[in-house]
């Protein structure tokens, strides 16, 4: 295992699952050449919290607690909801917002849950680590997070800090644009937006709801 990526594993959460890692075939397929490197990741740590939950990287298999690689991954729990093909890729993690960590086409992508786009991140594992401990203020929302859990304690599992006004509408990237909300029911929401705006020239109007 390389250097980064233990570096990040060693300040990283206990895994959330104590089962051996194992990728189904229609997983490991898409992750095509990084399936084995996202497999030896998680057989160091079987899904983890880093940077106080900023970053989320799911478990193999879900748990009682947590949502694993497939559950996560199927079509019916969220993907299916996007109109865009969102193409060969796994899911694998998050930062504090929900905006996703995948392996899209044997590279790693960073993917914008509002706008449904993704955007290249590094060539393989080590390169995500990389990034990650190099700018994990902006990769992971760690600041937010950070003041966040000082005003309102500890996040429980399944939840990410969610914009009250989108942040792809003008939403701020600050605390009183945050709402603790369901990661899963955020997804689904999301793609609801990602479909009105994909596609719309520039001043549309799009419908969506702000939550208090």
């Amino acid at each position: 295992m390389a250097q980064t990526l233990e570096t990040l594993l060693s300040n990283s959460s206990d895994p959330m699952s104590s089962a051996a890692p194992f990728l189904s075939k229609g997983l490991y397929d898409q992750a095509g050449s990084l399936a084995e490197e996202l497999v030896a990741m998680l057989s160091k740590r079987n899904g983890f919290y880093a940077f106080e939950a900023a970053l989320h990287v799911f478990p193999s298999h879900s748990t009682c607690y947590e949502i694993g690689l497939d559950e996560w991954n199927s079509e019916s729990l969220w993907r299916g909801e996007y109109e865009v093909l969102l193409g060969r890729c796994v899911f694998f993690g998050e930062d504090i917002f929900g905006n996703q960590f995948c392996i899209k086409d044997d590279k790693i992508c960073s993917f914008d849950p509002e706008t449904a786009e993704f955007e290249y991140l590094a060539d393989d594992i080590e390169g995500w680590s990389q990034a990650i401990l190099d700018d994990y203020d902006l990769l992971t929302g760690y600041p937010l997070a950070n003041q966040w859990q000082q005003r309102n304690g500890a996040l429980l599992s399944g939840q990410r800090l969610l914009p009250k006004m989108p942040f792809v509408a003008g939403g701020e990237f600050a605390l009183e644009n945050l709402y603790l909300g369901n990661a899963v029911e955020a997804m689904r929401s999301r793609a609801n937006l990602a479909n009105q705006i994909n596609n719309l020239p520039d001043g549309s109007k799009i419908q969506f709801s702000v939550v208090d």
